[in-house]
This record gives structure tokens, sequence and C-alpha cells, in this order.
């Protein structure tokens, strides 16, 4: 089942149980996938090109919450949350550090890195092999310690 199809078996869910908040966030969801495949001109997203407008909308509701935490704005802190919440069902299953610092290590193995200098082609060989499923900060910070 694709990622799309997955959507509206939820959203029709969402509908039958009267779910405002969780039906706003699927709407949102096939939304951000549909302008994905039509600004990519193609009918239907493959599961990688799903799985990275997913990481996206994941990545601006994080950046989101960390701006309404500064501002003091609890109440949209609730909100973003709740949506992340939502959201993250939709994700793979996330890394953890162990496996993180695994696939950091074969990539500095495979890319020959010896430097903080080689830290680009290290990053851009670890997010291909963990799209969606590590978020891009844990990486760098994971990538800086094993480098230096």
């Amino acid at each position: 089942m694709s990622l799309l199809e997955r959507l509206n078996e939820d959203m029709k869910q969402a509908m039958k149980n009267k779910e405002k908040e969780k039906l706003s966030v699927i709407r949102m969801l096939k939304a951000a996938i549909q302008n994905e495949a039509i600004k990519l001109g193609k009918n239907e997203l493959t599961n990688d090109e799903e799985l990275t407008v997913l990481s996206r909308e994941v990545k601006q509701r994080k950046d989101s919450l960390q701006e309404f935490e500064k501002a003091g704005r609890n109440d949209l802190v609730e909100k973003v949350q709740t949506e992340l919440t939502y959201v993250d069902v939709y994700m793979p299953e996330q890394l953890t550090e162990d496996e993180l610092l695994q696939v950091v290590q074969e990539a500095i193995k495979e890319v020959n890195a010896t430097s903080k200098a080689d830290m680009g082609k290290v990053m851009g060989a670890v997010m291909s092999k963990v799209k969606g499923r590590a978020d891009g900060s844990s990486v760098r910070n994971v990538v800086q310690q094993q480098l230096s």
C-alpha cells in the first residue's frame, strides 16, 4: 500500500471518527505529496520521493516548534506537537544511536574520510542511506564526533 493510499484510508477513518486535527494533518500531507508530484510532472511519487516530502514536513514542524517555544507561544507549541505525532505515524522507524554510528563509520570508510574537511562527502553518503530514518542534525553530530 502506497503512502497516498494509506493517507486516503486514514482520512476516511478520521472523518468517521470526527477527528478534526488528524483530518487536517492528513489533508495537509496529501496536499504536500500531490504538489510534489505536480512539481515533478508525475502522476505518482516513488516511495523515496514520498519519504522526502514527509521528512520535509517533519523538519518544518520541528523548526516551527523551536521558534514557537522561543517566543513563548504555548498554544502554538501544543498544536505543532500534536501535528508532529500524526505525521510521525507515517515515517519509517528511526535509527538508534548505535545503528546510526555504524552507518556513519561505514560511510567514513567508503569515502576514505580522514578529517573534518571530508565532512560533506561523509554526510552525502550517510544521508542517502538513512533517508527518513534519521534527522540531519543528529547525523551531523555523529559525523563530527567521528571525524574529530
